[in-house]
């Protein structure tokens, strides 16, 4: 058996491939030269803020133009959300592992694109938390913000990867055959 030959190994190979090639593309490319982190953040924004004014609560009206960073509830201080919480980084880690792993490419196509989706309503739900919980009591941002919703949000990415193995790579098809026995 071959180094490439070996699943694992060329799971790792891929992936790290998919992860760096990103990381280059962003670095040199999307950071410097294009309004990516940008709009995805005005994105978080706008969708957190729907949510807020659907729970009931007034959202401050901040004007940070053209696109939008600060979220925040009526007499509070509200979040700022910056490029390394805009998920991103998620979305590549997330993209290479299905990449990388092994299934059939149609249901690739329609699976990273979802779960791209997915991963980052369930920022704007992070986003929108950590501004009720500054309306709440700002001393407890740091904590949640480090802590809990970075748990939450990872654990999203990590329950995505469960469903990829299980519903659609190889090892799934593997296993249902075994019980089948």
């Amino acid at each position: 058996m071959t180094f490439l030959s070996n699943p694992f190994f060329r799971f790792i190979l891929i992936s790290t491939g998919i992860y760096l090639g990103w990381n280059v593309l962003y670095e040199f490319f999307l950071k410097p030269s294009t309004l990516f982190d940008d709009r995805i953040i005005h994105s978080l924004v706008k969708l957190a803020e729907g949510g807020l004014q659907l729970l009931g609560y007034e959202v401050t009206p901040y004007q940070d133009f053209p696109y939008r960073s600060h979220i925040g509830i009526l007499n509070s201080k509200g979040v700022t959300i910056g490029p390394p919480c805009d998920g991103a980084v998620l979305f590549a880690l997330f993209a290479a592992f299905v990449i990388a792993f092994s299934g059939k490419i149609k249901n690739k196509l329609w699976f990273v694109p979802v779960g791209l989706l997915s991963i980052h309503l369930i920022n704007a739900l992070r986003v929108l938390g950590l501004a009720v919980i500054v309306h709440i009591n700002e001393d407890w941002l740091a904590f949640n913000h480090d802590y809990t919703f970075t748990l939450f949000v990872y654990a999203w990415v990590f329950f995505l990867w469960w469903i990829w193995i299980s519903k659609f790579s190889p090892l799934a098809t593997k296993a249902k055959n075994e019980l089948a026995k």
